[in-house]
């Protein structure tokens, strides 16, 4: 060998260095973009819809998209990040649901069981007629309980999930269950309180276990700590006068620590771990090779409960094209019927999902294998279900998606 030459590895032997720099690059890449969905979003931003937003489509396997547009608070101009930490509010439900079908994969309930099965003060709830209201976890689920809300100082007070349960029976129950469809944070809220009485666990202790732990949801909580907290985003209100975005306090019921971990809406997550989960959905129960719900209960989730007669959603009224057929209601999920104009028009019939009242929104749609996530933190958009954010948002996805 000449003096000075460098001598010549084995090929084999490169194999472990080439993998660390591939690992490295990895880590350090930036996350895949769709074209267009920035600009769409950044046309909301210019008129004051949002201050800021994280986006993501995701397949069962794949992230597709990933994006963080804006600021997450605009005094301290600071940006919009990826692991941005948001109070998703009504997208808890469909969590609250995954939590009931484990135990039903289980063996452990029945979501056509009486409520009273569990909750033995159930036992003695009558309906507006006088009837036993024998209410199902499957009408809790679906919003056709009729259960009343809870309210005033004792729900303020309420330390517990098993706190709330006398406040749920005081109040006179809407109307007679299976009738009608009607929007219910108590009936959400009792599933979660049945799954502590069935798994012997609080409802946050089991979802952390069972659900956000395994699947890597490392920032979903109802009690955020102070790394929660330095990532959270401010929520802002739009001034219907001036146009402008103006700060708004958290809500004080969900987040404290001696406050009940509230199926209906607790939560707070960001959107990198809500995907995970909407994966998970997409894999029919499995993500990362390992199974958390069975085919059936995804089902459940994923197909009208609902009669098919019976309008549901918060496309009902006028001002929305009175679209309540067009829905149906899952267990903890809105499905998508039949496509309507306006925001669901690029989305498959059997899209599911949920909003959340700060404008939040996931929507998975198995035909075409994909699962949108929105993360936002406003807090007076009349239908956040029907946002011009979603909208733009899902339109300039589903377009990117569809190019070859």
């Amino acid at each position: 060998m000449l003096m000075g030459m460098t001598p010549i590895r084995a090929a084999g032997s490169l194999a472990p260095l080439v993998a660390s720099l591939l690992l490295v690059s990895a880590l350090h890449a930036e996350p895949p973009k769709l074209p267009g969905v920035g600009t769409a979003l950044q046309e909301q931003l210019d008129r004051h819809e949002i201050a800021g937003a994280v986006t993501m489509v995701v397949t069962r396997n794949q992230v597709r998209h990933l994006e963080a547009s804006g600021f997450a608070d605009v005094a301290s101009r600071k940006p919009m990040q990826a692991d941005t930490v948001f109070w998703i509010a009504s997208m808890t439900k469909p969590i609250t649901a995954t939590a009931v079908l484990m135990l039903q994969d289980e063996g452990k309930l029945n979501v056509h069981d009486p409520v009273a099965k569990y909750l033995p003060e159930f036992a003695s709830l009558k309906t507006p007629s006088g009837q036993p209201a024998n209410l199902t976890l499957i009408q809790t689920l679906t919003h056709t309980s009729g259960l009343g809300e809870a309210g005033g100082p004792a729900e303020r007070e309420a330390k517990t999930l098993a706190d709330l349960v006398p406040l749920w029976l005081s109040a006179p129950m809407q109307f007679e269950p299976g009738s009608r469809w009607s929007y219910c944070q108590s009936g959400i809220n009792a599933a979660g309180r049945v799954v502590e009485v069935v798994s012997g666990m609080s409802f946050d202790a089991f979802l952390d276990k069972r659900l956000f732990q395994p699947l890597g949801m490392k920032s979903t909580t109802f009690y955020p700590g102070a790394s929660e907290r330095a990532r959270q985003v401010t929520a802002y209100a739009k001034n219907t006068a001036t146009g402008s975005l103006e700060a708004v306090p958290p809500r004080p019921e969900f987040g404290p620590r001696d406050r009940p971990p509230q199926g209906n809406g607790g939560l707070y997550s960001t959107a990198e771990d809500y995907a995970k989960f909407c994966q998970m959905l997409l894999g029919r129960g499995t993500f990362r090779g390992v199974r958390y719900l069975s085919e059936a209960s995804v089902k459940l989730m994923s197909t009208p409960q609902t009669p098919a007669t019976l309008p549901t959603g918060f496309f009902q009224g006028d001002s929305f094209g009175r679209r309540g057929l067009n829905y149906g209601w899952a267990l903890g999920t809105c499905v998508l019927k039949a496509p309507h104009d306006g925001v669901p028009a690029m989305l498959s019939p059997g899209t599911f999902g949920h909003g959340g009242a700060w404008g939040t929104q996931a929507w998975v749609d198995p035909v075409k294998g994909v699962a949108y996530v929105l993360m936002v933190q406003r807090s007076n958009f009349p239908n956040s279900d029907a946002s011009d954010v979603r909208g733009a948002f899902q339109q300039a996805a589903a377009k990117a998606l569809a190019k070859p």
